[in-house]
């Protein structure tokens, strides 16, 4: 596809063949109905019986399958065809946006997409200082015009020829190859359910365009965002999308809640004290709830904004957003897609919506981390900060409970799968972690569950459900435990009954132990201390420990 090719194109053509296509489903479909009328009805209603009689109305059953099907096939071609004029025409357009805008700023674009301009400060036709800027930014969208026809060419071509085949051949009329090329139709106009395969969400993906794709993002961001299999960038653009909606929404309801309640209906005394208004509470509660969310979305966005007070330079991708009850998000930092090391880290008891940025921060040390233990490699890391189950939010009675262990491990099975199913290239070294009550979450997902992870961090652990490390589906020499020497609550915690099976740093649980120090429960991830350095090595692929 060249640029002369899609200026000059006539999308009118396309739309000509579908207007006809229609035309002639619509007349096809008007002769099924008259040979329903005239012969399937009539032999119905007839007095002929017998052996031939019987033969003779299972062929024209048969016959009304096949003639249906054709009809079908008739339908899928004008559908295809309108899908392709509607590709192209918005392909043309950016093509001649980009070029008017070339043309404003005083560039000149060649045939072949060579951009020029006059760099003459003196002369009129002078393109400015920020020609160079200018000419770069407008050559990529010119590039993604051309590819964006290109690919719309090669769909409509691919497709027609299917169908084209499927006439010559007959197999059009096979009322199973009809099913076929119907579920095909409708995964082009339908998003595939929450909690389908990743694998098979992958597959629809890939047979959209990418036309098709950015429709889907923007009119169902919501479906899209969350979906596992979808790869991290189209998650991200998805869910920004979706966050700039939830802000809205959010401070309309923060807005709606009107002022504060009087926290006392009169000052009459009953038992002693004032009449309490019922209303406060329930007011305070949502009116808490409602500033945290939105005080954590600001603090998301200005991490994926790269804002120099949140990052050291990388990249984070927002793959998961939910503001609904405590809320959920999963922010990675770095492409999970394209490092060389992924890993998963799942957070315990308080974690939520509201706390997802420390999360996040946390992640950033860990990508560090793994950068220092490999120097001069050029492998790449991504750390996903998984918020993405209900977890507790008290230490009694909801962190003892199993519960939200139990709910998390089809998300985070089905989270874990997919990033390997998205992954381009060779297949990364992926870690799963888990801290404090994120622990028994990753727990209990492994053992019950054959999750595609290389190595598996336990940190702060009260118990992960099993008492053997060769329980979790995995290598034992691939289970790391780390708890520091201040971390007493949870040493308490794993040696009474409220743990969650043998305690994990007990050496008959046959996991290897990481260095951490004096540290406490809330600071295994301080820069440059013991602890981030060992999962730093753990998550790279050099584990250590003993």
């Amino acid at each position: 596809m060249d640029i002369k090719t899609l200026y000059d194109a006539d999308i009118n053509d396309i739309t000509i063949a579908k207007n006809a296509f229609d035309k002639l489903y619509s007349a096809f479909g008007q002769h099924i109905e008259s040979w329903q009328h005239e012969v399937v009805d009539r032999l119905a209603n007839s007095q002929w019986t017998g052996t031939a009689s019987d033969h003779a109305q299972a062929r024209i059953r048969f016959l009304g399958t096949e003639l249906q099907s054709a009809h079908s096939e008739l339908d899928f071609v004008g559908k295809a065809l309108a899908k392709a004029a509607e590709q192209f025409a918005l392909a043309q357009s950016h093509l001649v946006y980009a070029l008017d805008d070339a043309k404003d700023a005083k560039l000149t674009v060649a045939p072949d997409g060579g951009i020029t301009w006059d760099k003459d400060p003196a002369s009129p036709t002078y393109a400015g200082a920020g020609a160079e800027t200018t000419a770069i930014a407008i050559s990529n969208r010119i590039t993604a015009a051309l590819n964006e026809a290109a690919q719309a060419d090669q769909e409509i071509s691919a497709r027609l020829n299917h169908f084209a085949t499927n006439a010559s051949n007959g197999t059009g009329l096979d009322a199973a190859t009809v099913a076929k090329d119907q579920a095909a139709e409708t995964g082009r106009e339908q998003v595939p359910a929450p909690g389908t395969d990743p694998n098979s969400v992958k597959q629809w993906w890939n047979g959209l365009t990418d036309s098709e794709r950015q429709k889907f993002i923007n009119d169902h961001p919501d479906q899209v965002g969350n979906l596992d299999g979808v790869p991290a960038t189209a998650r991200d653009q998805a869910n920004r999308i979706n966050m700039k909606r939830a802000k809205q929404d959010l401070q309309s309801q923060l807005d709606g809640l009107g002022p504060e309640p009087k926290k006392y209906l009169s000052v009459a005394e009953t038992n002693g004290g004032p009449v309490e208004n019922p209303d406060y509470d329930e007011w305070q509660r949502k009116h808490q709830d409602l500033k945290e969310k939105l005080a954590s979305i600001a603090d998301i966005e200005s991490r994926l904004s790269g804002d120099k007070l949140r990052t050291r330079g990388e990249p984070a991708f927002l793959m998961g957003f939910d503001t609904k009850g405590k809320g959920r998000a999963i922010i990675s930092v770095n492409n999970p897609d394209t490092a060389d090391n992924v890993v998963t880290f799942v957070p315990g008891t308080h974690a939520r919506f509201a706390t997802a940025i420390g999360d996040v921060d946390k992640a950033d040390e860990m990508v560090r981390a793994a950068k220092e233990s490999d120097p001069g490699s050029p492998k790449t890391t991504a750390a996903i900060a998984w918020v993405g189950y209900d977890a507790p939010q008290s230490l009694y009675p909801e962190a003892s409970s199993d519960s939200y262990a139990e709910n998390a491990e089809k998300d985070l099975a089905r989270f874990q799968t997919a990033l390997r199913t998205t992954h381009e290239g060779n297949p990364s070294h992926n870690t799963l972690m888990g801290h404090s009550y994120g622990t028994v979450a990753v727990g209990f997902t492994m053992r019950d569950h054959k999750l595609p992870v290389d190595d598996v961090i336990l940190v702060g652990s009260p118990g992960v459900g099993v008492d053997h490390a060769k329980d979790l589906n995995i290598d034992p020499s691939h289970v790391y435990v780390a708890r520091g020497s201040e971390d007493t609550m949870i040493k308490h915690v794993a040696s009474t009954g409220l743990a969650f099976g043998l305690d994990p740093v007990d050496n008959d649980f046959g996991a290897r132990h990481l260095p951490a120090g004096s540290t406490d429960h809330s600071h295994y991830w301080l820069p440059g201390s013991v602890s981030v350095k060992a999962f730093g090595a753990v998550i790279a692929g050099n584990g250590v420990g003993q």
